[in-house]
């Protein structure tokens, strides 16, 4: 059990549509655009004492688009750019399973892929989070669903300025 006086805030951030412009199944550096603000929603969120996670549906990876040494380099890239303002992501959660997917290994209803909350639950399991004091961002009616399967609050991101929404959630 949990020591509930060492128990922090989090903050669950959809990557592509939340902190990179969704162009569609993004895998690669040279695809990846920041949302305005993104990497100052990150640092604004380490800097009120928040854990910071992304949790990402990656069915890319079994359509056969790219592999997951692809989303790994995407992350350290992400992780780098992040540090270069200050900024750290603490964890993240990626499912590469669809139910559709053309290779094999990763056809399946996964509990991982939003809607269903498994990455979420699997990151509460695995750090000292608060439910009642964590929310999601994420841009899409999935991600809102497994923040409430989860048992914390979604923001759905219409667009835009990212650090101007988040500031909206917790100034």
């Amino acid at each position: 059990m949990k020591d509930p006086t060492t128990l922090r805030p989090a903050v669950f951030l959809d990557r592509d549509g939340v902190l990179n412009i969704d162009r569609g199944y993004v895998s690669r550096v040279e695809d990846f655009e920041w949302v305005e603000g993104a990497r100052e929603t990150v640092k604004h969120f380490n800097d009120l004492g928040h854990l910071v996670f992304v949790v990402t549906n990656q069915s890319g990876i079994g359509r056969g688009y790219y592999d997951e040494g692809a989303v790994h380099a995407l992350h350290a890239f992400i992780e780098e750019d992040l540090r270069a303002v200050g900024a750290a992501l603490d964890d993240w959660r990626y499912c590469p399973f669809h139910p559709e997917a053309t290779i094999d290994r990763y056809r399946e209803a996964h509990p991982w892929r939003k809607p269903e909350p498994g990455m979420l639950l699997d990151l509460m399991a695995h750090w000292p989070v608060d439910p009642a004091r964590s929310f999601l961002i994420g841009d899409k009616p999935s991600d809102m669903a497994a923040a409430k399967a989860a048992g914390i609050a979604g923001h759905l991101f219409p667009g835009g300025d990212l650090l101007a929404f988040a500031k909206a959630i917790r100034p």
